[in-house]
């Protein structure tokens, strides 16, 4: 194939132990813990709903390294939300939930960073938010553990420091919508694909982070996540 201009280096994860993962798409899930569903001026478990992030907005973190940040242009609240990461391997539409760990590649831990003052303007005219969400750099991500190793995510703390306090923590088995749950409704909407990555939702305590913060994210099971913002 004879490309008109050369085609872009593709979206990749590094995996513990070594490798790759692609990036097809970036999937997430709005609102997925009550706590946090409470603080964003909501309650209950409302039906799922999804937004994206382009593939290259991933902010890849090899192991034991420390992610750079930029802070991003027109915004003065940038926010952090931890969240668990779900890789997909095998892809399909209509997914049931008891079968969707079967299409779980793996999992790590990742930051849904937000620009929270143009998403919430954006809310108020009644517009989309990609300004908001979908910036470069907007999804840190540490390696990927594969589920042969990690076993199947159902429960375990996640937690945010930020510069050494703590600012998020919960539990997998807080989540509204379990991870089988949601691949289950995603596929309903999309055909998932190998090398789709899902934000599960983050628990309360999002908060602004400013040039000089240090991230440290961890999930039971996947290590840890460090990331400075510049």
């Amino acid at each position: 194939m004879s490309y008109v201009l050369p085609p872009p280096a593709p979206a990749t994860v590094p995996v513990a132990g070594g490798g790759e993962f692609p990036v097809h798409r970036i999937y997430c899930v709005g609102r997925n813990y009550a706590d946090h569903a409470v603080e964003m001026g909501f309650s209950g478990r409302e039906p799922p709903f999804f937004f994206m992030k382009p593939a290259d907005a991933v902010l890849p973190v090899a192991e034991g390294q420390t992610g750079q940040m930029a802070y991003p242009p027109l915004t003065a609240n940038l926010h952090h939300e931890i969240e668990l990461v779900v890789a997909i391997g095998r892809g399909g539409a209509g997914i049931k939930a008891a079968d969707a760990a079967g299409h779980i590649w793996g999992y790590a831990v990742g930051l849904d960073m937000t620009r929270r003052d143009l998403q919430n303007e954006m809310k108020k005219q009644g517009r989309p938010w990609s300004i908001g969400k979908g910036f470069d750099q907007s999804a840190p991500i540490g390696p990927l553990v594969p589920i042969q190793r990690s076993g199947e995510l159902l429960e375990g703390a996640i937690t945010l420091t930020v510069n050494g306090a703590v600012k998020q923590k919960g539990d997998l088995a807080e989540l509204i919508w379990s991870v089988n749950e949601t691949i289950e409704q995603l596929s309903a909407a999309w055909t998932l694909q190998p090398g789709d990555l899902i934000f599960t939702g983050t628990p309360s305590g999002v908060g602004a982070v400013v040039r000089g913060d240090v991230m440290e994210g961890a999930i039971a099971g996947l290590g840890s996540l460090e990331v400075a913002v510049r």
